[in-house]
């Protein structure tokens, strides 16, 4: 008896990817950085001082973990005082282009609704 070759195998969900989405939405200031970062802000005192409610030790956290996800690049200079800055990588770019995408799905659920 012959056997057929499976033509599709089960499709199965994006672990890491899933996850990252869902720790960035679960994140209250993440979406906030973004929108900092694309009007310019991107030093994390200038990020405080432009947000009411936003704290260094939250905005730290929020950044730390938008850089281990590779989605912000954190560069040091070497002056006195220490001066930080954050940027969008080319992975971030392509990654907040579809959290653009689940904003606008959002809101055709809503329109629908």
């Amino acid at each position: 008896m012959k056997t057929k070759e499976k033509l599709i195998s089960r499709k199965l969900t994006p672990d890491e990817s899933a996850r990252m989405v869902e720790t960035i939405y679960g994140c209250k200031w993440s979406l906030t950085v973004y929108q900092l970062l694309d009007s310019g802000v991107n030093r994390p005192g200038e990020m405080v001082r432009s947000v009411d409610g936003l704290t260094t030790k939250v905005l730290n956290a929020c950044l730390r973990k938008n850089t281990e996800f590779g989605i912000l690049d954190r560069i040091s200079y070497n002056e006195v005082p220490p001066r930080v800055e954050y940027v969008v990588t080319p992975f971030g770019t392509k990654f907040l282009r579809i959290l653009d995408d689940i904003e606008k799905l959002q809101r055709e659920i809503e329109g629908e609704g």
